[in-house]
């Protein structure tokens, strides 16, 4: 399976905790756009995708 990135400013296709190389964790919702990154050229990283349950 590929890694899910994101570029800043585009929407997330999943929710869940994204990486930035080097820095730290942060949550992305889907359809909303990914936050500015510390370095021009980085992109987010899917880490841990959000499981939702249903009851």
């Amino acid at each position: 399976m590929s890694k899910i990135t994101v570029r800043p400013g585009n929407p997330a296709p999943v929710s869940g905790q994204y990486k930035v190389p080097g820095g730290k964790e942060t949550t992305l919702i889907q359809g909303k756009p990914a936050p500015p990154t510390p370095k021009p050229g980085q992109r987010h990283t899917l880490v841990d995708p959000t499981e939702h349950k249903r009851g």
